[in-house]
């Protein structure tokens, strides 16, 4: 049921980001083409399927939301871009290809980062079928998530944080806003567009929380454990870096153990909703099982 689900976001997911920036009759070029380079170099599609599955848990149709959607995924592929450079985690590769500045140059890599950055934001406000008040409420939740009080502010901590001893509340607070800022944006998103009750959106925002968390100590655990064939980047990356990851700081048993605890919380997040949410229950099972 989750592979077929995902399967057919991730069609949709892609149709639609290629209507939005086409592959040619644009100037100039190359700009286009570095954006769509990162853009469709094989991403998983997580966030905007959670907003359209966090969508279909309220019962709505969560394919309506497509341009938030593919809006919110541009945003995130600007924040790879640029994590991937040179000042920043300086990776050669992606997902198994080189990362956008070892094809096209450091400039046009971050240019191209920061066309995805504002298309998204005019993307996402080409929402049709929504209030206008609740559209905006839900594209300034996401603006603050990428921001400085959530992606940009954990991708600080991060960076500062390369080769330093940090206890684990720094830690924690680094993830939950570099990883899970977005995860709950994006969670949010789903639900506000479709009309979530005050109570729905409190279960959303924990399930977001424990998700988050659970995604980013099983992505310390492949960075460890992985295969390079399967993860498409170098093994051993946060050692490199001199990062300090939850298995640097907790070992790799108890980094597996705090994963399914949280992976449990996650679950329990969502007692109050019924068979409409097993789609969020069944991607959160998968953080366990992960191999990229």
């Amino acid at each position: 049921m989750l592979k077929q689900y995902c399967q057919e976001k991730v069609a949709m997911i892609d149709a639609a980001l290629g209507r939005f920036i086409p592959d040619s009759g644009q100037y100039p070029p190359a700009i286009f083409e570095a954006m769509r380079y990162s853009l469709f170099a094989g991403g998983k599609r997580l966030r905007p399927i959670l907003l359209m599955a966090a969508a279909d848990a309220v019962q709505s149709d969560g394919s309506k939301f497509l341009p938030v959607a593919c809006g919110l995924e541009m945003i995130h592929t600007y924040s790879l871009i640029h994590d991937d450079l040179p000042a920043m985690d300086d990776d050669d590769y992606r997902r198994g290809k080189l990362t956008n500045h070892k094809v096209y140059g450091d400039g046009l890599a971050i240019l191209a980062g920061d066309a995805l950055l504002t298309y998204g934001f005019e993307v996402m406000l080409s929402q049709p079928g929504v209030a206008p008040a609740v559209l905006l409420a839900t594209v300034r939740e996401i603006a603050a998530a990428a921001g400085a009080q959530g992606m940009v502010g954990g991708q600080t901590v991060d960076l500062l944080s390369e080769g330093q001893s940090i206890d684990a509340a720094t830690l924690e607070f680094m993830h939950r806003r570099k990883t899970g800022a977005l995860f709950r944006a994006a969670l949010r998103a789903g639900a506000l567009l479709a009309g979530a009750s005050q109570e729905q959106l409190n279960c959303f925002n924990e399930y977001a929380e424990q998700f988050g968390l659970a995604f980013q100590i099983t992505d310390d655990i492949l960075d460890v454990v992985g295969k390079e064939e399967l993860v498409g980047k170098p093994i051993g990356s946060d050692q490199k870096n001199n990062k300090v990851t939850y298995v640097a700081l907790y070992g790799l048993e108890k980094a597996r153990e705090m994963a399914r605890q949280t992976v449990e919380k996650a679950i329990t997040a969502l007692d109050i909703f019924g068979t409409e949410a097993d789609i969020l229950r069944d991607l959160v099972r998968f953080l366990l099982a992960r191999d990229s």
